[in-house]
């Protein structure tokens, strides 16, 4: 019994380090100090800053001494010696991938020690102060003016730590050790077709926030009644049990006063008359705000209801087809991760300009920018979890790594009209066990936000081999709420000419998304129709493939795969891929191939 109390304990100590504080809600919108700009880096090869010759972690140790590198230590005399001087080393630009900006670590894949000073003007001793950081991938291990605030894993959602009991007005310290290594256990896992960057890829900031705040909030249109309102709010702080919150519309003329319970939580629904309601062609936005005391907190949210009616998807209570294109978090003209608001300008331009009205944000949960740019411009999107290919069904710790980012990027986006698709994989092998996993996944999913659909980019296959009847044999396809699939006929199997004959037999009265479909092609390589890698052949897949799509009886989106070309490591022929997956419809120097405007024409003209 005592060994089992003592792995308990010890397993509950490290479990504990694990989780960043509950999430803050519109950092987006708040008020913060930016943290962003050049850090210096040490590259940490055999992880030496971070363990002692006896690979032990030193800071698990009381004494760690001066070869911990988040002490960011000085010798005192000239005979010290400590072998590593952050203040001396070279910088790399915040947000930002290592790789793509320095070539000796375009290929890095391991640890990295980040470190940034900070003052903090006008810093008061009696409020609080949050580190929040966008995303880093994929481990980061954080410290501030050398202590631990905590550790994280997962590279593409946000996270924070409460620091207030660290930082003082000047000369504070934040030192963060990257780790991108892929691990057979992790989430996504070892297998992947895009470039792991590494790095702190997303905006990092100092927030400073009242003594009890206004930690999180939803308010969204009730998705069978579209003249309430429903919502909650949820306080942190001494004084947050009885307290008095108010949530104001200007616009509506709507103003009300609630107080929540004794954990400082409050659900609430409104009831309101002359709702102007968000749209693709009318992406109405509603200054909001939600107070407590002396904190306010402003946010820009777009009313509507999302659902299914058969095989339809209904935006509004009106039948909407999901005109698509796939989109990767990665700037093809940079060569590395996106992070700005141009970045996100650029890719959404790109969709408009193909005649989209949806985006599938592949494979991983994508920048804010993306979603909050999309209620701007009417642009509906599919949220995916990085649950790729294949990984550790079984192992229950590799669950919770996916149960964690889901929850993440649930609790960011869920206030934001463009998000109507929670997708919790992609291409996935069937099995009891990945079944048992993604279900559990949906049913967390649904429990967090029942207000939007539920999918997953599945794989058919036909019904004998090499045959013209193509099939979605698949479990999970009677959990989601909307059935999509991956395929590939006439590039990675099958005739091209043979497309026209292809039929798909789907007996599931679901709406049906097509979430991939396409063909590699070198920009500027021309050839015959038939010749692989040419122009040609990627705008002859299009033409044949799109019209064979629109007949399933079902269909109601497409978002053929992708809209620009993308860095990954398995894609090795020289001169075609060189390291680039080819299949975007724009090349990595911005040039559109003839398939985009194919898709484009289809666009245009499609009946639907």
């Amino acid at each position: 019994m005592r060994l089992i109390v003592s792995s308990f304990l010890v397993f509950m100590m490290a479990t504990s380090l694990l989780a960043s504080d509950a999430l803050l809600q519109n950092n987006y919108l708040r008020k913060g100090l930016t943290l962003n700009g050049k850090w210096n880096y040490i590259v940490d090869v055999y992880e030496t800053g971070y363990y002692n010759y006896r690979w032990e972690p030193h800071d698990g140790s009381t004494n760690p001494g001066s070869g911990a590198f988040f002490l960011n230590e000085k010798p005192q005399n000239k005979r010290e010696i400590i072998e590593y001087d952050f203040d001396m080393a070279p910088t790399l630009l915040v947000p930002g991938d290592w790789n793509s900006q320095k070539e000796k670590l375009f290929y890095y894949e391991g640890t990295l020690w980040y470190k940034k000073s900070f003052d903090i003007e006008n810093f008061e001793a009696n409020k609080r102060y949050y580190l929040h950081f966008g995303a880093v991938n994929y481990r980061a291990d954080v410290y501030v003016n050398g202590k631990k605030l905590g550790m994280h894993k997962g590279g593409f959602t946000p996270f924070n730590f409460e620091m207030t009991h660290l930082v003082n007005a000047e000369d504070n310290f934040v030192v963060v050790r990257v780790d991108n290594k892929r691990a057979a256990d992790e989430v996504p896992t070892l297998n992947t077709d895009w470039w792991n960057y590494g790095g702190i890829t997303r905006d990092v900031t100092v927030y400073e926030l009242e003594q009890t705040f206004i930690e999180d909030y939803s308010l969204q249109l009730d998705k069978e009644n579209n003249k309430l309102l429903n919502g909650y709010i949820q306080l942190n702080g001494d004084t947050k049990a009885n307290a008095k919150v108010t949530v104001n519309i200007p616009e509506l003329k709507l103003n009300k006063e609630f107080t929540t319970d004794a954990n400082g939580h409050v659900k609430f629904s409104i009831p309101t008359k002359k709702l102007n309601l968000w749209s693709c062609d009318n992406p109405k936005l509603y200054d909001v705000s939600f107070a407590s005391g002396d904190d306010i907190i402003s946010d820009k949210i777009g009313f509507r209801q999302i659902s299914t009616r058969g095989s339809d998807i209904l935006l509004n209570d009106e039948v909407v087809f999901l005109k698509g294109i796939c989109i990767h978090e990665e700037n093809a003209m940079r060569g590395g991760r996106t992070y700005s608001m141009e970045d996100a300008v650029t890719h959404l331009n790109w969709a408009k300009e193909l005649g989209c009205n949806f985006v599938r944000l592949a494979h991983y949960p994508h920048n804010e920018n993306m979603v909050r740019l999309a209620d701007e411009m009417g642009m509906l999107v599919w949220e995916e979890s990085p649950v790729y290919w294949t990984i550790q069904w079984e192992n229950p710790e590799t669950y919770k790594k996916a149960e964690q980012q889901l929850t993440e990027v649930v609790y960011r986006d869920k206030n934001r009209a463009s998000v109507i698709i929670w997708s919790m994989a992609n291409e996935t092998p069937q099995s009891e066990p990945r079944l048992e996993f993604l279900s559990n996944l949906a049913k967390k999913t649904r429990s967090l936000d029942d207000t939007r659909l539920v999918s997953a980019a599945l794989e058919v296959h036909s019904t004998v081999p090499g045959g013209n009847t193509m099939v979605i044999d698949d479990q999970f396809a009677d959990v989601v709420d909307i059935l999509s699939f991956n395929q590939y006929y006439g590039w990675y199997w099958g005739d091209i000419e043979n497309i026209k004959n292809l039929k798909w037999e789907i007996d599931i009265d679901k709406p049906v998304v097509i979430s991939e479909f396409g063909a590699g092609a070198l920009q500027g390589y021309h050839g015959d129709s038939l010749t692989a890698w040419s122009e040609e052949f990627q705008e002859l897949l299009y033409e044949k493939t799109l019209p064979v799509l629109n007949a399933i009886p079902q269909i109601s989106g497409i978002t053929p795969w992708i809209i620009s070309d993308f860095r990954s490591p398995r894609r090795v022929l020289i001169p075609y891929q060189d390291g680039w997956n080819r299949k975007g419809l724009i090349s990595e120097t911005g040039n559109k191939k003839k398939a985009f405007y194919t898709l484009q024409n289809f666009y245009k003209n499609i009946n639907k």
